[in-house]
């Protein structure tokens, strides 16, 4: 076998660990949390749905691919939900050892493609990957929405709290799918809060 392929393969065997990986929301039928490669594949499909809702015009092979890899360093690190209280610099730093030691795994051309495009996620400055993190923050506020109100209670979610931490994210990518939720989420509050 080839050394390329080794490396390839030594890559995919490492992204498997990702599937162990738990986050703080919970499937849409309540029997477990969910787990960050599931994560990964329901918010790439999410995006290839919701393109057409984009702020802007995108690549949307780019969008998928970003959102395929964005949690691969959880597997180090695990995941900091949104609403958690953690060290955003310590967080940002670990994952940037993550990113170098997962992506570091493969051939040389493919490591640098892949760390750039999680660097490109991670700044959220281009349109695709503004898109990318808009889509990241809207599956679990679906999924919480879906599970009447899931771990928001857990968390002390407030509705201000989800405003400043995750509408903003998502109104500067896909504004027509916050407009939508916002009126679940002030109903759910409204009836909860």
């Amino acid at each position: 076998m080839s050394d390329r392929l080794s490396a390839q393969l030594a890559f995919l065997t490492e992204a498997d660990k990702l599937k162990s990986v738990y986050r703080a929301t919970n499937v849409l039928d309540g029997h477990r949390k969910e787990d960050s490669g599931g994560h990964s594949w329901h918010i790439a499909l999410y995006a290839m749905i919701l393109s057409e809702h984009a702020n802007t015009n995108i690549n949307i092979d780019r969008v998928i691919r970003m959102l395929l890899i964005h949690d691969l360093v959880e597997i180090d690190v695990g995941d900091s939900p949104i609403h958690g209280d953690h060290d955003i610099a310590a967080m940002e730093a670990a994952e940037s050892a993550a990113a170098d030691r997962i992506f570091g795994l493969l051939p040389t051309d493919q490591a640098s493609v892949l760390r750039a495009l999680w660097d490109e996620f991670e700044a959220a400055e281009s349109d695709d990957a503004v898109f990318a993190k808009s889509i990241d923050r809207v599956q679990p506020v679906i999924g919480n929405l879906e599970t009447n109100g899931g771990t928001w209670p857990e968390y002390n979610v407030t509705k201000q709290q989800l405003e400043d931490r995750v509408g903003w994210k998502v109104a500067k990518g896909a504004p027509a799918i916050w407009d939508h939720l916002k009126t679940r989420i002030a109903k759910w509050f409204s009836e909860n809060g």
